[in-house]
């Protein structure tokens, strides 16, 4: 036992697990939910993905690195993906919401809250390298429930999408905080109605409004003004060079051909002519 926090893990994670266990057992601060006492939590760390999905029944993406389960108050962290304390702060925001908020939330909301909470600002600056998100190619929110549980790039944007969508839900509000949604969502207000309530607008409104918002803050013409178009300039430029070059190397060995240097006795004597003036 650490503090209020449960530590099962084999041997060799037991010294990780014990660490991990001290940033579980601490109060910390969520967006929107203030200061918490973790409460009771069983934190299993296990060493690969075999190991995460025998210890979740398989419910686990091969390529997840960590698992939350409110029902039960347990958190699963693999050793060997990312950054073990990062994940673990993830997998907490998913106990805190939970612990706080009794009312039914869509899955993107609670992944997107999660990522929001745990400060993971990276997964952002994927989507402005995103192929399908550059085109315009931007999933309802409802899609993103499923494809959360796709193959690995597709679960990335899709969870970089979701937190943008509840950036947009905090931005929409006249604090520009998401601490209005969320204390609606903790009184026992339905979804549907906390969001009318919170940003004005009703689900469909909203999801609308995102989908424009993030087709402006991540289309190819955004990015092309960002700094793309050197980016495709400079790329054409060296392949331009590239190309010459290979077209030009059979004339340039063409000229070397017949081509001696005299001998050394020659060189000499050119070395002795004056310069003329």
């Amino acid at each position: 036992m650490v503090g209020q926090v449960t530590v099962v893990a084999w041997p060799a994670q037991m010294g990780l697990a014990t660490s991990l266990g001290e940033l579980a057992d601490a109060p910390a601060t969520w967006p929107g939910l203030g200061r918490r006492d973790p409460g009771p939590i069983r934190l299993i760390v296990v060493r690969d993905a075999e190991a995460l999905q025998r210890m979740t029944g398989g419910r686990a993406p091969t390529w997840g690195a960590g698992v939350a389960m409110p029902g039960s108050r347990t958190i699963v962290i693999r050793t060997d993906a990312g950054d073990p304390a990062g994940t673990l702060r993830h997998e907490l925001a998913h106990l805190a919401l939970r612990r706080a908020v009794r009312t039914r939330m869509p899955r993107w909301f609670e992944e997107g809250y999660a990522s929001y909470a745990s400060g993971e600002w990276s997964r952002l600056d994927g989507l402005a390298l995103n192929v399908s998100v550059l085109r315009g190619a931007v999933p309802e929110l409802d899609q993103l429930d499923s494809t959360l549980r796709a193959g690995p790039a597709a679960a990335e944007a899709s969870y970089a999408l979701a937190t943008s969508a509840v950036l947009d839900l905090a931005r929409r509000h006249p604090t520009g905080s998401i601490t209005p949604l969320l204390g609606l969502l903790q009184e026992g207000v339905p979804w549907n109605d906390a969001v009318r309530r919170s940003t004005g607008l009703n689900p469909g409104q909203f999801a609308a409004a995102w989908r424009r918002d993030v087709r402006r803050r991540y289309g190819l013409l955004t990015w092309m003004v960002a700094g793309g178009f050197w980016v495709v300039m400079a790329a054409a430029v060296m392949a331009a060079a590239w190309f010459r070059r290979r077209q030009d190397l059979p004339r340039r060995e063409a000229l070397d051909e017949g081509w001696e240097l005299p001998p050394p006795e020659a060189l000499a004597e050119l070395d002795r002519v004056p310069p003329s003036e």
